[in-house]
């Protein structure tokens, strides 16, 4: 049964792993090439447009060019990939809203298995 994540109607800023957590962990290593997990392609296509999408991984620039290409050649829209990223936690701070609303949301998932969470949206937030 997927969680259920009550989010307001503010634009969202999504940062998401990459490795393991959007596509097959060392996939491009072990196979040659990345291979999206379950749900993920559908997931980050109904992200909205005004919200933006952030990948951090771990790969290096030499990575890049064919990170990239293969996001583009599966329509999957982001605003930025940070490379070079440290292998140990990804650690996000944020403040809280004077109206109480927490800022800052995570989600831990098992390797190689895309989140089994829905984000539902609560107007009065």
């Amino acid at each position: 049964m997927s969680e259920v994540i009550t989010v307001s109607p503010l634009g969202k800023t999504w940062v998401l792993d990459l490795d393991g957590t959007v596509v097959k962990h060392n996939g491009y290593k072990l196979d040659g090439h990345d291979t999206l997990l379950p749900g993920a392609k559908d997931f980050l296509t109904h992200i909205p447009p005004e919200d933006m999408v952030v990948f951090i991984t771990s790969r290096t620039e030499e990575q890049r060019a064919m990170t990239e290409a293969f996001l583009k050649e599966n329509g999957i829209r982001y605003d930025a990939i940070i490379y070079g990223a440290p292998y140990g936690e990804r650690i996000l701070v944020n403040d809280r809203k004077p109206s109480g609303l927490a800022t800052a949301i995570t989600v831990n998932t098992d390797r190689d298995v895309f989140m089994d969470a829905v984000f539902k949206v609560d107007e009065r937030l």
